[in-house]
């Protein structure tokens, strides 16, 4: 609760701003004063996300207009904008996002005490804030409510965007540019604009709306992290780990810190001896752990971190962490499309988040203590069970040496004592 309110106190810490950084530089303070090593690393995020997404269904529109004078334009600016879409989604790449102004954000990053272990823990969770919308809190959950665990990941707004406006008119206008031009496909053609024209308006409505305290979304999640890490420390539960702890600024950019982290340590994250767990507004409901994950098409999240949940569950069906699916794009989806072991953590009731979600109500006294814990009991869990599997990596035959040489190229680099600060 100390650190949830710590991180409120920062008003409007959205990914980019001043706040996002004096609350980078509290959390790396707070580490250092739990004895581990700190280093705040700079990176350049877009804040201006919903303005890209609006550009994009405002390209779609204008090469739906401009196809009825000249299809093969027309075709072409829609080709180029949909793929565009689908790569800044997926986290591939930016091609239009790119264009836009990019501010200085931090990844706040704590490697762990033990780089010689055999297996690498990452504990991971965006730390800034982000904004409110028409269909956020109350009305957004009534919605989601009807649409059922399926319809929300079908129809995810980001899917709507591309999969309901930009991708079907390609063919329509594929059909213009070969010569057909009967009066249905008027109509049809209609239908993905007139999408496209409503999401122009929600998403500039997004863009200008005020960032939220984010207390849910992500202090618990900021708060779970540091929690669970101190007490896999304090009770050495896990030998065979080295846990890191990974804050990440930009995470209601869509991502950007995580992607930009993953790319800078690419030789740190071994694919097959690293495991990342993201925890993602816990403070609500019970756990779940998302098995998949992604706002253009659904990106598997690992299966072997899926199945170490699943059997926690099983010791406490009642209370235990339950399976969801997630449209949207958060910490693991970077992870995960680059081949690395990941998995998300997020707090539910009935596999809807509060109906404070995304609304300036998202303040520290609607934190429920209790979600929080079973979270941090989830995480710590874990944990012992990724021991034991890394236990058994070491238990191949060979000599130390050999196992040595076996681990990943960021776990042979020893740098130094832990608990030198002066290094930090």
């Amino acid at each position: 609760m100390q650190v949830v309110g710590e991180l409120c106190s920062f008003e409007r810490r959205g990914p980019g701003t001043d706040a996002e950084r004096r609350a980078a530089n509290a959390l790396a303070a707070r580490l250092r004063g739990a004895g581990r090593r700190v280093r705040i690393e700079p990176t350049h995020v877009h804040p201006q996300y919903p303005l890209v997404h609006a550009l994009h269904a405002a390209l779609g529109v204008a090469g739906s207009i401009l196809a009825t004078a000249v299809p093969a334009a027309g075709f072409a600016l829609v080709l180029v904008t949909a793929a565009s879409a689908y790569l800044d989604l997926n986290t591939r790449l930016y091609p239009l996002r790119s264009l836009f102004f990019r501010r200085a954000s931090q990844n706040v990053v704590s490697p762990g005490p033990r780089p010689e272990a055999p297996m690498r823990l990452l504990l991971v969770a965006h730390y800034d804030a982000g904004r409110s919308g028409l269909f956020a809190g109350e009305r957004g959950l009534r919605l989601a409510r009807r649409l059922g665990p399926r319809g929300r990941v079908l129809l995810g707004p980001w899917r709507l965007l591309l999969w309901g406006g930009l991708a079907p008119l390609i063919p329509i206008l594929g059909a213009r540019m070969a010569g057909l031009d009967p009066g249905w496909l008027d109509v049809l053609q209609l239908i993905p604009t007139v999408v496209l024209v409503v999401a122009v308006f929600l998403l500039l409505d997004i863009a200008l709306s005020e960032i939220v305290p984010g207390a849910y979304d992500n202090a618990s999640g900021v708060a779970a992290a540091l929690s669970a890490a101190e007490r896999i420390e304090a009770e050495g539960l896990a030998h065979n780990l080295d846990v890191w702890v990974v804050l990440t600024g930009g995470g209601t950019a869509q991502a950007e810190g995580m992607r930009a982290f993953v790319r800078d340590h690419a030789d740190d994250l071994d694919r097959e001896r690293t495991a990342i767990v993201v925890l993602d507004s816990v403070s609500y409901g019970t756990p779940h752990y998302e098995t998949s994950e992604g706002a253009a098409i659904s990106t598997p999240l690992d299966p072997g971190l899926a199945e170490i949940c699943k059997a926690i569950s099983a010791g406490d069906p009642a209370a235990g962490p339950r399976a969801t699916r997630s449209a949207a794009v958060g910490d693991a989806l970077p992870a995960a499309v680059r081949g690395r072991r990941a998995i998300a953590i997020t707090g539910l009731a009935d596999g809807l988040p509060p109906p404070w979600h995304g609304v300036l109500e998202d303040t520290p006294d609607r934190v429920v203590g209790a979600s929080m814990e079973r979270t941090t009991a989830l995480v710590v869990a874990m944990a012992v069970r990724l021991s034991r599997e890394s236990a058994q990596l070491t238990e191949s035959p060979g000599d130390a040496g050999s196992q040595r040489r076996d681990a990943p190229a960021g776990l042979r680099e020893n740098p130094g004592v832990p608990g030198d600060m002066s290094q930090a």
